[in-house]
């Protein structure tokens, strides 16, 4: 009976249901995991790289840079950061839009973009990507951490349906059943930066695919406060990532790293 109604996004099946959507959906299921904390004085977010090949140039990525390393987590303004689970080029181009919808804003107004708002602008063009004939639904959801001066830290997720929600911590991608009951369980209400970086790399650790975690398969951010009082965002480098979870003890033991080969080139 789907294949009657699921080749157009403006037909609705005798359901109520929007199948182009739920694909779209299915097709964030199979992206690697981003996960989003939200403490008292800051949030945090890690997301899971789909490493391609040991051929791939990192050589970008490896120094990071003010905009993030590319692939899962984004600065769109200095007070929101993003990470992304779904198809990649979808993304890149959500992302291009919500930074320009924050320069529009700072522009008009003078002062940074409030989270939600910048959530709401996203989903109505995501929205208007399910209305219209000729159009494809984007691939891909959104996790906002934000701060403004009025509601302080926030978090709120998108969803290919335009559809946008607030959250104390949440995921998105594979996995991501597991990861919110690990989430369920060990979330309290009045947890630090410190605290949540300790969570969300623990439920990390039991929900990716590899055996060991590393900053060649992570990405992670941290949006807090100045001296200043004002919002402060981390795209943290591969060298302190693995300083990272050295530090809670998930990096890389001595017996994961390869045996050196010798010399003579023998094995």
């Amino acid at each position: 009976m789907a294949r009657r109604y699921d080749s157009r996004t403006t037909i609705f099946s005798p359901e109520g249901r929007l199948y182009q959507i739920e694909y779209a959906m299915e097709a964030i299921s199979h992206a690697g995991i981003v996960i989003g904390v939200l403490s008292k004085d800051g949030v945090v977010l890690a997301a899971e790289k789909k490493v391609t090949g040991k051929l791939l140039d990192m050589s970008g990525a490896s120094g990071g840079s003010y905009g993030g390393s590319g692939e899962k987590i984004f600065l769109l303004n200095s007070n929101v950061i993003s990470g992304v689970a779904g198809i990649t080029a979808d993304a890149n181009s959500l992302v291009n839009y919500a930074r320009q919808a924050a320069q529009r804003h700072l522009f008009s107004y003078n002062e940074d973009i409030p989270v939600e708002l910048l959530a709401q602008r996203l989903c109505d063009l995501k929205q208007g990507y399910t209305q219209y004939g000729g159009l494809r639904p984007f691939g891909v959801s959104l996790l906002y951490a934000g701060y403004d001066p009025h509601y302080q830290f926030q978090l709120y997720h998108s969803d290919p349906s335009g559809n946008y929600s607030g959250w104390k911590a949440t995921c998105i991608g594979a996995n991501n059943g597991t990861a919110t009951s690990l989430l369920k369980q060990d979330y309290k209400e009045d947890i630090t930066v410190a605290d949540a970086i300790e969570l969300v790399l623990k439920v990390m650790s039991k929900t990716m695919d590899s055996t060991t975690l590393g900053s060649e398969k992570l990405e992670f951010a941290t949006l807090t406060l100045d001296a200043n009082k004002q919002p402060k965002a981390k795209i943290y480098k591969p060298a302190e990532i693995d300083a990272l979870l050295q530090k809670h003890g998930l990096g890389k033991k001595d017996e994961d790293v390869a045996a050196p080969i010798p010399s003579d080139g023998t094995l």
